[in-house]
């Protein structure tokens, strides 16, 4: 499994950012490594580095799974690790839910 990480202008993406987070992604979607081709995530300030609220930082996330369309979530977050975390799990239950209904047939 591939996984990408993009940033704006407004969120540092730094290397160690960037192994942190995309550790985070493959451990989360461990169970799906060989149906997933590719994830992409991408972060974003909301308030572009205006005043921080409670969730202004946005990860988007796509999978690409073996012989689907590609998925794509969104999660808000207080912070990169919120955001991340939040994705992931929201990303699970979309790709399980996607081969469940698969499976069923």
């Amino acid at each position: 499994m591939q996984v990408q990480i993009h940033t704006d202008n407004h969120i540092q993406g730094t290397d160690a950012m960037a192994q942190w987070a995309s550790s985070t992604v493959k451990t989360a979607l461990e169970r799906f490594a060989g149906q997933i081709t590719r994830v992409e995530v991408h972060l974003s300030d909301e308030n572009a580095g205006k005043k921080n609220t409670a969730e202004s930082i946005q990860c988007t996330m796509e999978a690409r799974l073996e012989g689907h369309q590609p998925l794509a979530i969104k999660h808000l977050g207080a912070n990169l690790n919120q955001a991340i975390e939040g994705a992931v799990e929201k990303m699970n239950k979309l790709i399980s839910s996607t081969l469940g209904r698969t499976t069923r047939v």
